[in-house]
């Protein structure tokens, strides 16, 4: 396996780090737009792991020129093209890799756009149709392109199917509920904003209409933020606020699991709703580029990205940051003997063990940890197929036991949890 990694931020970052202590690939070439970002990658795993004899290549890529992403995983001759950047280069990096002949994988999928007259109520391009809608591309070519291989999409998504084939008979609803205690503090130990994830993917999330699913009904939408609950998180979390957020899991479980409802919900907190409200009035989400006038003309920027450049890095505020982020499925319904029940499978990260062992905050090493493992169990031809498909196309078991087992006996050393509710 020869794997391109496009984009060394928070996540590509961590991808590559907890990579270098695995063996199930050849290769991988860690790019990104600003080459000093992969060689900065490089750099750390070379002063943990030793000389890497061309095991890890930096390179330089333009994510939004499909005709450079190709053209760079035929150089090397690429057989994977591990997607960690911005949603909004998924059209570019997905058509590069199939040009280039190459499986696909991503935390995430292609962006909604609302539905134009009624987006609180129906839906109008959903996470991921553009990508579906070339499935048939993928299979002619015999080639997998596998979104949603991330945490939240991704490994809800095998806890989802793990739930369906193993612990019910019939399931009524697959909330995925998300939450976490974590602070970050500046110079002067008082608490600050920063996100811990991606301010252009958040924004993307929480301000679009939540989507949700139904058996009877199919998707539909409602207003952000909506459907307020106090959801308990374990291992010392506690007690978090959920609400209603765009998320592809509502996308990628009704394809393949059979389930009255499945939801997302999010624990982001008052202030957290407070600033996002506050940038959706003010046209600060917005995408699409306005003139500014500047000292050395006039400047088109999209107002998203002058939000996103005057917060802090999220792969940089993990030495600030405390606490613990936890990823989950709530599962409802029948149990295999016929009596209700209701369980909470999850993963906690703690923010102190990921900077200790990764030099990576909690929340972008979660994310990684998950697409590191389905790229092995391709590798061993565990996991394997054509097409456009999510997580739960796939034996959850070996996902979640390989992720379980002690890394002394090759796993990856990191337990999950579930608990009757």
């Amino acid at each position: 396996m020869r794997i391109l990694l496009v984009g060394a931020g928070g996540v590509g970052d961590a991808i590559a780090k907890i990579a270098a202590r695995r063996r199930f690939f050849e290769t991988m070439i860690v790019s990104d737009y600003d080459l000093s970002r992969a060689e900065r990658t490089m750099a750390w795993i070379e002063s943990r792991h030793g000389p890497q004899r061309g095991r890890f290549v930096a390179a330089r890529i333009d994510a939004s020129d499909p005709d450079g992403v190709a053209a760079l995983a035929r150089e090397h001759r690429v057989t994977h093209v591990m997607n960690a950047v911005e949603p909004k280069f998924v059209p570019t990096v997905f058509a590069g890799a199939l040009a280039a002949g190459a499986d696909y994988l991503y935390m995430a999928m292609s962006l909604s756009e609302p539905h134009p007259s009624d987006p609180y109520r129906l839906t109008g391009i959903k996470l991921g149709d553009d990508q579906f809608a070339q499935a048939s591309d993928w299979e002619r070519a015999g080639r997998l392109a596998l979104v949603g291989m991330g945490v939240e999409p991704g490994l809800s998504d095998v806890f989802a199917r793990y739930a369906a084939d193993h612990l019910f008979g019939q399931i009524d609803e697959l909330g995925v509920r998300d939450g976490a205690n974590l602070v970050v503090r500046d110079e002067r130990g008082e608490e600050i904003f920063a996100p811990s994830f991606s301010i252009w993917t958040t924004i993307e999330e929480c301000l679009n209409p939540p989507v949700i699913w139904e058996r009877d009904r199919g998707w539909y939408t409602t207003e952000p933020f909506s459907e307020p609950e106090v959801f308990e998180f374990p291992e010392g979390i506690g007690a978090v606020e959920c609400v209603n957020v765009e998320h592809e899991e509502v996308l990628l479980m009704p394809r393949w699991l059979d389930a009255k409802r499945v939801t997302f919900k999010y624990g982001l907190g008052d202030e957290f709703i407070g600033v996002l409200r506050t940038l959706h009035r003010l046209g600060l989400d917005k995408t699409d580029p306005v003139t500014v006038r500047s000292a050395v003309g006039p400047v088109r920027v999209a107002p998203r990205d002058v939000v996103a450049a005057g917060l802090p890095d999220p792969a940089s505020i993990g030495p600030r940051m405390t606490g613990k982020t936890c990823a989950g499925l709530w599962v409802t319904g029948t149990g295999l003997d016929g009596s209700p029940r209701s369980v909470y499978l999850y993963h906690v990260a703690d923010n102190a063990w990921t900077m200790g062992e990764y030099d990576a905050q909690c929340v972008v090493w979660q994310t990684a940890l998950s697409p590191v493992i389905a790229l092995e169990l391709l590798a061993s031809g565990a996991w394997s197929g054509t097409g456009v498909s999510g997580p739960e196309a796939f034996d959850a078991e070996v996902f979640l036991e390989l992720m379980a087992r002690p890394e002394a006996d090759g796993g990856y050393g990191q337990a999950w949890g579930i608990e009757e509710r």
